[in-house]
């Protein structure tokens, strides 16, 4: 906990890969202050992603689940941490990027619950 799904339209190589798991990750941990032993990502490169009907050719999906629930400033902090991320190191405007954010109440690891 958290949880960060990140759909790209663009393809990774896998060094890309973990340099943006580790962006999101400090990040993420920063802004909701969560520590990163529990963050787990997940990126899903080369999806179609559609905006007003139209493919985007650079466009991204971040969905992030979290324990409870955090503040609407923390999630602007973290939206704009991910959009700068995406623009700057994939070329992925900030226009083409939606981030939502999905408090859970009940959430188990490691065979117990938090």
């Amino acid at each position: 906990m958290p949880y960060i799904q990140a759909r790209l339209t663009i393809k990774l190589d896998e060094t890309q890969k973990d340099n943006l798991q580790k962006k999101l990750t400090d990040a993420t941990s920063s802004a909701l202050s969560k520590p990163k032993a529990y963050i787990m990502t997940e990126i899903e490169d080369g999806k179609s992603l559609y905006m007003a009907e139209n493919k985007l050719d650079k466009g991204a999906y971040i969905s992030i689940k979290m324990l409870g629930s955090t503040s609407k400033p923390a999630c602007q902090t973290l939206t704009q941490s991910i959009c700068s991320i995406l623009a700057n190191d994939y070329g992925i405007d900030g226009s083409n990027v939606y981030v939502t954010y999905h408090p859970v109440d009940l959430w188990g690891w490691n065979g117990s619950m938090f």
